[in-house]
């Protein structure tokens, strides 16, 4: 019974790591002790998580607890070993528990079946069961033995020239060597202990660790970025569709409309010439019963006896109605609809091409300039000058709108600064002190349009290229009419020298190269506005990101008699 109880203390005693009786013994928070170096060993290995656990009761812990050695369970520990029956707990488990199978490090000391090994001897280069690992508890100077868990190629750790245990590292030609190795052939080179080196390394592979741990964190934050493109394009294309239904949508109700309006133009030509040809029938019905009537006032006559009743009647019933003859009625319904048939096939020879081209330009568009409306406001598409070519927009000057100092040429495209005032008809439209003028078409709301204009002028005198709603003032001197300098337009400044935009008379300084040709795209659904500088290569100058509420207009001014702005044609 006495023997029972002792074998009971011991195994409350063990360490469930090492299976050695406790040394160094600590408790960790759970309630659980261990050996001070296992435990620590274990957490070592839980370092790159963010909380450490008890291996028995998987407890976890954060931050990792401080060990501090538990004197008491220390004090019994050391009772224990004088009793002489200090050997592992699990010594004597059941028999067939313990036989090494074909995937366990044996016993190499063990002579008959061989036992599983627990332990691994680093000195003696022996792996050893819980039977023959006794003495390394017992014998002092085996105490000192390193014992690890247990190893297949202890030999590898024996020089084979000297058959020493290899614990130097020959930094020289990176391999481990035994003592008797740095007196031969390593003598002179640069070697240290096995342990120096492998703390070392250790410091360079968890700095190694570091930078892939941050590397995956950088990946991983660019699969999130990824993420968020994906869902972006997602949500773009769902737009650009909805408003190309709407275009599509919005063209076909027009050919209905033209369809409807094909249909009843016909239908009133119909109902106009079948109205003619039944009022020519009664005429001629009417004609036939009077000339019935007097085919049968001669037939009676023609039978009449009196010969002087005869001749005093004849005179009146003889006389006939001047009547149009009916071969000089011309029968040809089919030319009644050859004006309409000729409009209809005008109309269809011209929409089936341009159907054709603008599906070619919608599939162009979609891929490369309506971009600019699916990209992120702070990502500038790099677009080439070809790839903007294909919104291109042709404008044209309205000369309603432009001040009598300046003059319209080729085909309202040019504006001149004449320094004499011109003859025009007044009208509300026009600008009456600012040398400003509007185009005459609205820029289209539907997808984004780009164009291109080319100015020059004096040394000294400015061109201003800008974007206005319909509604800015046009009558007097003050900034409201001018352009940049109101919340309705925006305007960039070029001079010889350099270049400024301006909105709401808040000036921004603009770098880039000087051109005297600028580009300009506007998306006004996306609320992007760009100017860019065009020579051999095509620089942006200015973007502007915001909400345009109002229709917009493409805008000069002008400055120094003699300056002139040309709107370009683009192909």
């Amino acid at each position: 019974m006495a023997e029972k109880g002792v074998q009971l203390d011991q195994k409350k005693l063990s360490c469930s790591i090492c299976l050695d009786l406790l040394k160094d013994p600590v408790a960790i928070p759970c309630g659980h002790s261990y050996c001070m170096s296992c435990i620590k060993t274990h957490w070592d290995g839980e370092d790159d998580k963010e909380v450490h656990s008890c291996p028995q009761c998987r407890q976890s812990f954060s931050p990792r607890p401080v060990l501090v050695k538990n004197t008491m369970l220390a004090d019994l520990a050391e009772e224990l070993k004088k009793t002489g029956l200090q050997a592992p707990p699990s010594a004597a488990p059941a028999a067939d528990h313990c036989y090494a199978g074909p995937e366990d490090v044996s016993c190499d000391f063990c002579t008959d079946r061989k036992l599983k090994a627990v332990k691994s001897c680093l000195q003696c280069l022996v792996s050893y069961c819980h039977k023959h690992l006794q003495p390394h508890y017992d014998v002092p100077q085996l105490k000192k033995h390193k014992l690890v868990e247990p190893l297949e190629k202890l030999q590898e750790h024996i020089c084979p020239r000297h058959d020493e245990v290899m614990k130097i590292f020959c930094r020289t030609d990176q391999q481990c060597i035994c003592y008797l190795c740095t007196v031969d052939q390593h003598l002179g080179h640069d070697t240290v202990t096995s342990a120096a080196e492998r703390t070392e390394k250790q410091t360079e592979l968890e700095v190694s660790r570091q930078k892939i741990q941050q590397t995956i964190k950088d990946k991983e934050k660019n699969i999130i970025v990824l993420q968020q493109e994906v869902k972006a394009i997602s949500r773009y294309a769902d737009e650009t569709l909805e408003k190309s239904e709407k275009i599509l949508t919005e063209m076909i109700q027009l050919v209905e409309e033209r369809r409807r309006d094909v249909k009843q133009q016909i239908r009133s030509k119909e109902e106009t010439e079948l109205g003619r040809v039944k009022e020519l029938e009664s005429k001629l019905e009417r004609e036939i019963a009077e000339l019935r009537r007097k085919d049968a006032e001669l037939d009676k006559l023609s039978h009449t006896d009196d010969h002087n009743q005869f001749l005093l009647q004849y005179p009146s019933v003889s006389k006939l109605s001047d009547h149009p003859d009916s071969s000089s009625i011309n029968i040809s319904p089919l030319n009644y609809f050859e004006d309409l048939t000729a409009a209809v096939s005008e109309f269809g020879d011209k929409l089936q091409p341009s159907q054709r081209e603008t599906g070619s330009k919608v599939s162009r568009t979609l891929t490369k300039s309506d971009l600019l409306t699916m990209r992120k406001p702070q990502g500038e598409p790099h677009l080439t000058r070809a790839e903007f070519l294909h919104c291109s927009y042709e404008i044209t000057l309205d000369p309603n709108t432009v001040n009598t100092e300046l003059s319209l040429s080729e085909g309202n495209k040019r504006v001149t600064v004449m320094g004499q005032k011109q003859k025009y008809a007044e009208h509300p439209s026009r600008f009456s002190y600012w040398q400003q003028v509007l185009s005459k078409e609205c820029l289209r709301k539907s997808r984004g349009c780009y164009w291109e204009v080319e100015w020059m002028g004096w040394s000294g005198s400015a061109v201003a290229v800008a974007v206005a709603q319909k509604n800015i003032k046009r009558d007097g001197n003050s900034d409201h009419c001018k352009f940049g300098f109101n919340d309705k337009s925006w305007a960039l400044y070029c001079t010889n020298s350099g270049y400024g935009f301006y909105h709401n008379r808040v000036r921004t300084p603009v770098s880039g190269p000087v051109s005297s040709r600028i580009g300009v795209y506007l998306s006004h659904t996306a609320g992007i506005l760009c100017f860019y500088s065009i020579s051999e290569t095509m620089t942006l100058l200015h973007r502007v990101q915001t909400t345009f509420t109002q229709s917009l207009y493409a805008g000069i001014w002008l400055t120094s008699t003699g300056a002139t702005a040309l709107f370009t044609e683009l192909k």
